[in-house]
């Protein structure tokens, strides 16, 4: 909270205001801000719908993760996360969450390297990569 007891929120930039979201699904969707080949690290904002939950999933690389605005709880161990909360993932880590409140939860967010969304048997439903957000954030823009 800040000292007039409010909690904070964080102003995104023109240019960054200005770039479109991408929908990835309903109540999930990203703004690319810096892409490019697997070996770099991408740098994301995500909004998430209150309610939305992000599947189980793993992190090939690390994640270093922002909240912006809106809150989300970790759901495997139910840690709230709010307004200005940060969360470190280490590679290897497995994990999914759910934003939560009255209002959608931004996340500014670093990934290195491929998250894999996985099933309840430890099998590879989906993954992302910084090429493949990149290309796909891409033609959503210049479509």
């Amino acid at each position: 909270m800040n000292d007039t007891g409010m909690t904070k929120t964080f102003s995104l930039s023109p240019e960054l205001a200005d770039l479109p979201w991408m929908p990835i699904r309903p109540g999930f969707s990203l703004k690319l801000v810096r892409g490019g080949g697997d070996d770099d690290t991408r740098a994301l904002l995500l909004r998430v719908e209150p309610g939305t939950v992000i599947a189980r999933h793993r992190h090939d690389g690390e994640v270093h993760a922002l909240n912006l605005a809106g809150s989300r709880t970790l759901l495997d161990t139910g840690e709230i996360v709010g307004p200005g909360g940060y969360v470190y993932e280490p590679a290897g880590n497995v994990d999914s969450w759910m934003a939560i409140g009255d209002e959608p939860l931004i996340v500014f967010l670093t990934a290195r390297g491929a998250i894999e969304y996985i099933d309840d048997h430890g099998a590879v439903t989906s993954r992302s990569t910084t090429s493949s957000v990149t290309r796909a954030y891409t033609a959503h823009v210049h479509g």
